[in-house]
């Protein structure tokens, strides 16, 4: 019987795992470069720190975003202790694997936050655990009630445990893999279809994740699923048909609306409209002054 008869439905034929899994070459596709079997750092440097209580090492991916919607929201809120200053991670050249940072973030995943206003000095990583950490220290956008506090929680830790497969199954597969393979692509957007779809009914039922509150469940949800429902992730709208969704839609263009989302969305991003981008945010004045577009003329003119 041939090697080709043998293989599984839909596997390629000729490959066979190993029986020991040997790091001996980059698995191709994107990010290929920064991909390894182990953790701690590759090089050392120490992480820049800013004059605000709380200090954020980030990229403007979706669990960045995350972090800085929040801070935006509590600041709107008028919470001055919500001032940060956020640092732009590269994750493509490796900064996250600088001695500074897996000693705040060991599993050198962004975003990583340091409360420097408590003693000592509190790192808080994971976006969902930066997310609750910020709503019960200022006693913001989380319901106190048990039953509404209990539902944001569910709604939080849901997205932790199904935005990997939106992220690193589907839109690996689909848009960062270096071939296409129609297995994992129909096992993802099978699943992501799925999770639109509970989303989708929940909301028809519901003004925001939580109910009639909005809270930190819809920060969390909001970056990854708002962002496919509208079309942003992976150019897969039309592949996916998000445009059925109009529940989750409803609720992205409402999420979406607000102006410390607005600003959030925009802090440490490095990709898109220049208009859009502020890598670094230091001051609210940032936002008016240090934008991509307006920082650029000035470099161009120096060449």
């Amino acid at each position: 019987m041939s090697d080709e008869a043998e293989a599984p439905e839909n596997q390629p034929p000729g490959y066979e795992p190993a029986k020991i899994w040997t790091w001996d070459k980059e698995s191709g596709g994107r990010f290929a470069n920064i991909n390894r079997p182990v953790a701690g750092p590759t090089h050392d440097k120490e992480l820049p720190v800013g004059k605000h209580p709380l200090q954020l090492y980030s990229l403007g991916t979706p669990n960045g975003v995350k972090a800085t919607v929040m801070l935006e929201e509590l600041l709107a809120l008028g919470h001055d202790g919500a001032e940060y200053d956020a640092w732009l991670i590269n994750i493509g050249e490796g900064d996250q694997f600088s001695s500074g940072y897996v000693a705040i973030n060991p599993n050198s995943k962004i975003p990583v936050m340091v409360d420097r206003s408590v003693e000592p000095h509190q790192r808080v990583f994971e976006s969902g655990s930066i997310l609750l950490y910020l709503a019960e220290k200022f006693g913001e956008l989380l319901p106190t009630e048990h039953a509404p506090r209990t539902e944001a929680l569910n709604w939080l830790f849901w997205q932790m445990g199904s935005a990997p497969f939106l992220g690193g199954g589907f839109g690996h597969f689909y848009a960062y893999a270096p071939m296409k393979m129609e297995y994992p692509i129909d096992r993802y957007a099978m699943e992501v279809k799925r999770q639109m779809d509970v989303l989708d009914r929940h909301l028809a039922e519901n003004d925001y994740m939580a109910g009639t509150e909005y809270s930190i469940a819809d920060m969390a949800i909001w970056p990854w699923y708002g962002a496919m429902a509208k079309g942003v992730l992976y150019d897969a709208a039309e592949f996916l048909q998000v445009h059925e969704y109009t529940h989750v839609n409803r609720w992205a263009d409402q999420i979406g609306e607000r102006p410390a989302v607005q600003r959030g969305r925009m802090v440490n991003r490095v990709f898109g409209d220049p208009a859009s981008q502020l890598p670094e945010r230091h001051d609210a004045s940032d936002f008016e002054t240090k934008t991509m577009d307006k920082l650029a003329p000035k470099e161009d003119a120096a060449e």
